[in-house]
């Protein structure tokens, strides 16, 4: 072989040996190029799946970006904050993306169901309530009223599409629902099976029978009902495969008309298919039924939907991925799922919407579309001015007006016969307004990390919503119906008595919280499921409502609620609101109006006003007894006090304010003070016992001569301790003043002295001096005032070398006196003014250091730590409102210490402002924006501090989770309940030893301080 290879080699041209050299050149260059990228994907992407580095030489490394990867860099810089934002979004939507193998599985799971549905046996013609061929499973459908004309009978179904989000590509994770539509034959149905439910138990019927056909296959895992978006006149069946596949996908079955079955015209909005005499059973007026109305359309239209949405998917290469970004907003706030919800179809329809009128490019990112899309739905009203997708409807079509006239909220489809938001309440859509508001708000922060807010933070109603309560016992929204006289609503939600009454009761509360409230919203009445050989649940059995307020601490707490003028044709109105309640008071103004007047003689007990007002009104209004009613809120304030401590603080505030104008006005001091600042929690509201003004009984003491005290007499106890609280008084600068550290402490202990003579001469206060600072005891009060020269720490750190140098060294007692005298202050003075911007910034701070005491965590790290990861929920809410209520700040601070990355990062609390997006802070820990190098909050051994954190972190979680549960309405003793949570943790340790009740100070600020003494190992 090689002599005739040799050979043949030998007689080639000059042109062909050169020609093959080329292509043998070509080949190696080619080889080793794919054994280059062989050996660098191996290195890339192990066996295990773990991506390794890649070792790239210098040339590679040190190459020129292309024309793409430019595009892609200055797109980064004009669209976001900065570049890891892009990177974060792109991950994100691999992460909900569905990978080719659940593809795979769910394309093989849908065609194993739709060969089986294909072997549907047909049935004989019976009655359409005869319900006995349905062995071992149930209709799902509530037979109310119980009987209904027409025939019925089982047929294979005429056609099987897939619909929905799947076959448009914008299906996510973790719950991949994918849509099969079933068409039901022709010859089951009649012209006529638009009136009277006949059409939804029909359909009910078919699925039915579609269940008991596919209870007898192998591919199928489990079998259940269920209802779209909480629809009861549109169940599904959920079908799951068997074994480990089963939470990878559920198989929804719909079961529809055949196309153009019905005309759309015989459902317009103003028309009746629900006839009062059937439904009643007393002959009546005819009212329009366009909820019903909608609903049997809805069912004709998946179709045309899917079509026009592919046609439009197909114009912008980044549809699918923006429609999936707003679903995960969606997901997070809990708006996708449950009655009247905003669910991923409309999502699709509002994209599609901006796309074909221009709002949005068709060359947009995924990043650009849902933003813009969030703009659109911040900015538009749509129960004002409705929206319609139909280009050309046809003359039978309703008008907008129309649309409003019959429904709350307006999007119509591109038909323009359906209203696509038919089932949304007002409130609904206000909620959905303000959550794109501010999520546009935190976007447009750069000191913001507004992807962990946008997209990645769940936003439950509990830490959400400032008050919170839950309606039970639903049944009682019956009477509601009779009470509001809803009987035509009641017809057209098909007797839906929930569904019925909860616009109306939520607008009478709006009209009775008025500017109490910011926001008022409802939880969506989840889609019940149920086994396919159970009956469907009743309305009564649905969970629990749930209604929550954004109070408007302006008015929230107000006692008064002043009416119109007596004479003014709107106090009708304000009497009958109010019934017996409104009274006519006449003001200081002069003016005699109508007035409601609720007591409240603390700021805890006026929290419960907004509650009196939902009992008072839902009772006089509606027939809801108030033990229907559960608040989750105001249950923590028993946890500080039976006052919350509140009133203390501001009398202890009030008597700091009084003496501090009067120092200002001492005279005869050598130096003028500069600033008078408080440096104590109390002053800040965040102590957990403030302390209380004492009145002496001069009587039970003896007053020894020459000495300024007081001693009890023989038998008597000792007086109670009462805590100074810290005030620093700086004075001018001034030449006089000496350079070395101990001749300014003697010359702040002569004006310790002075300012005792002054305040004893000039206010008659009784003042007890001391080189370190000046005691005064004012209003049942002591203030120990400390005076402070604003150069010491820099003296301080001044020290001389051998040489005679002057340099500069940082020690612990210049930094412990510039805690004391310039941070602290700094601190309270800051958190003063946060407490008068939010008046429950005081009351969570003190929760939070009643908890971490009972945890044994209070010893660990500073009460100004403290403070700070409280302020930092009212300064950085994102993604939620600032806290107006203890108890959601309080589940916040939980959630906060439970979440939070504190190994990696640092936990920033910007305050007034003053940090930026290029400030370098070099240390990580809890820092001032005043001065964000100090250590001023944080211990000097970071170990003790990341002991604490993860101690933290062990406790914080199942707390919050029992905080939730605690919040339940099955457990009506929440002041009892609750105390739970702040129980400490001993009776779960394996070992408890060395700790004493004497070496642990705030011992008292546990809940069970008394049971703990018994507990501790001696």
């Amino acid at each position: 072989m090689k002599k005739k290879r040799k050979e043949s080699t030998e007689i080639k041209t000059e042109d062909q040996v050169h020609i093959s050299q080329n292509e043998e050149e070509n080949e190696k260059k080619s080889a080793k190029q794919s054994q280059d990228s062989k050996r660098k994907a191996k290195g890339t992407v192990s066996d295990d799946g773990v991506l390794r580095p890649v070792k790239l030489s210098k040339k590679e490394l040190y190459k020129a970006p292309t024309v793409e990867e430019l595009n892609q860099l200055k797109e980064a810089e004009n669209l976001f904050h900065c570049s890891i934002l892009k990177m974060q979004m792109e991950e994100l939507l691999k992460e909900v993306a569905l990978s080719e193998h659940r593809k795979k599985l769910v394309d093989s799971f849908v065609q194993q169901i739709t060969d089986f549905l294909q072997c549907v046996p047909e049935s004989e013609v019976v009655e359409l309530d005869d319900i006995s061929w349905l062995a071992g499973v149930e209709v799902p459908f509530l037979l109310v009223p119980s009987t209904a004309k027409g025939k019925f009978h089982m047929e294979p179904p005429a056609s099987i599409s897939l619909v929905g989000s799947y076959p448009l590509g914008t299906c996510i994770k973790p719950k991949v629902s994918v849509d099969l539509a079933v068409t039901i034959p022709a010859s089951i149905l009649h012209p006529m099976d638009a009136i009277n439910q006949r059409y939804s138990r029909k359909r009910a019927l078919y699925l039915a029978g579609l269940a008991r056909h596919l209870s007898f296959a192998k591919c199928v895992g489990s079998l259940h009902y269920s209802c779209l978006h909480g629809n009861r006149l549109r169940p599904v069946l959920l079908l799951k495969p068997p074994g480990n596949d089963s939470s990878k996908v559920t198989l929804r079955i719909h079961a529809i008309p055949p196309p153009d079955f019905l005309k759309p015209s015989r459902f317009h909005p103003q028309k009746n298919n629900i006839r009062t005499e059937w439904f009643t059973g007393v002959a009546n007026t005819e009212p329009p039924t366009p909820h019903y109305n909608s609903t049997v359309l809805g069912d004709h239209l998946p179709l045309s939907h899917l079509q026009f949405l592919s046609a439009i998917s197909a114009q912008c290469p980044a549809f699918g991925e923006g429609v999936a970004l707003l679903k995960v907003w969606l997901r997070q706030r809990e708006l996708d799922q449950g009655a009247g919800c905003f669910c991923g179809f409309l999502a699709s329809m509002l994209m599609a919407y901006l796309l074909s009128t221009h709002k949005v490019g068709k060359t947009m990112n995924p990043y650009q579309l849902l933003r813009n899309a969030l703009h659109f739905l911040a900015s538009t009203d749509l129960t004002e001015n409705g929206i319609t997708l139909a280009k050309n409807p046809d003359s039978k079509a309703p008008s907008l007006p129309e649309f409003h006239a019959a429904f709350s909220v307006v999007f119509v489809d591109p038909s323009g016969h359906l209203n696509l938001l038919a089932d949304m309440t007002v409130f609904t859509y206000k909620r959905i307004q303000h959550e794109a508001s501010l999520s546009l708000t935190f976007w447009d922060d750069p000191t913001v990390d507004g992807f962990q807010a946008l997209l990645m933070t769940p936003k439950s109603m509990l830490r959400t919503y400032d008050n919170v309560f839950k309606l039970v016992n639903l049944v009682k929204l019956q009477t509601s119906c009779k009470k509001l006289l809803l009987l035509n609503e009641l017809m057209d939600h098909s007797g839906n008595y929930v569904l019925t009454a909860l616009p109306f009761v939520l607008s009478l509360l709006q009209r009775g919280l008025g500017e109490r409230i910011h926001l008022l919203v409802h939880s969506l009445p989840q889609d019940p499921e149920w086994p396919v050989d159970s009956a469907p649940p009743k309305h009564k059995d649905q969970p629990p409502l749930s209604i929550g307020l954004l109070l408007n601490l302006e008015h929230a707490l107000s006692v008064l609620e002043r009416g119109p003028p007596a004479d003014n044709p709107k106090a009708a109105e304000f009497r009958q609101l109010w019934g017996s309640l409104s009274q006519l008071r006449r003001f200081q103004d002069g003016a005699i109006t109508e007035a409601v007047l609720w007591s409240g003689n603390s700021i805890s007990h006026r929290r419960f006003i907004v509650l009196k007002i939902i009992n008072h009104l839902l009772e006089l209004h509606a027939d809801i007894p108030k033990s229907c009613i559960i608040v989750a809120g105001g249950q923590l304030d028993d946890v500080i006090n039976h006052t919350t401590g509140e009133e203390e603080s501001l009398e202890v505030v009030q008597s700091y304010d009084d003496l501090s104008r009067k120092l200002w006005q001492l005279k005869d001091l050598p130096l003028s003070i500069t600033s008078v600042q408080g440096a104590h929690q109390a002053l800040r509201y965040t102590q957990v016992f403030p302390p209380v003004p004492v009145r002496l009984d001069y009587s039970f003491f003896e007053k020894k001569k020459n000495r300024l005290g007081l001693v009890p007499k023989e038998n008597n106890p000792c007086p109670c301790y009462i805590a100074p609280i810290k005030v620093i008084v700086h004075m001018e600068g001034s030449g006089k003043w000496p350079s070395e550290p101990m001749a300014i402490r003697h010359v702040k202990a002569a004006f310790h002295i002075c300012l005792r003579e002054l305040l004893c001469n000039q206010h008659n206060y009784r003042c007890h001096a001391t080189p370190g600072y000046l005691d005064v005891w004012k209003d049942g009060l002591v203030f120990r005032i400390q005076v402070a020269y604003h150069r010491e720490p820099q003296i301080l750190r001044e020290s001389l070398t051998p040489e005679g140098m002057l340099i500069y060294r940082d020690n612990a007692e210049a930094q412990a006196l510039e805690l004391e005298t310039l941070h602290k202050p700094f601190l309270t003075s800051t958190l003063h003014g946060l407490q008068q911007q939010y008046g429950c910034f005081g009351v969570v701070c003190r929760l939070a250091k009643r908890w971490l005491a009972s945890q044994f965590l209070l010893e660990d790290i500073r009460e100004e730590a403290t403070d700070l990861l409280v302020a930092s929920l009212f300064l950085h809410p994102a993604p939620f409102t600032p806290p107006s209520s203890p108890q959601v700040g309080f589940l916040r601070f939980l959630h906060l210490l439970s979440t939070f990355d504190w190994k990696n990062n640092p936990l920033i609390v910007n305050l007034n402002g003053k940090l930026t997006a290029s400030t370098d802070l070099t240390e990580n820990g809890i820092t001032l924006a005043k001065n964000p190098d100090s250590k001023a909050v944080s211990r000097s051994d970071p170990s003790i501090y990341l002991l604490f954190l993860a101690c933290s972190v062990l406790v914080a979680s199942p707390c919050l989770s029992f905080s939730f549960l605690l919040l339940q309405p099955s457990l009506p003793e929440f002041h009892a309940a609750f105390s739970v949570v702040f129980v400490d943790p001993s009776g779960h340790l394996n070992l408890l030893a060395d700790m004493t009740v004497f070496t642990y100070k705030r011992v008292s600020t546990a809940v069970e301080s008394l049971q703990l003494c018994d507990k501790v190992i001696k």
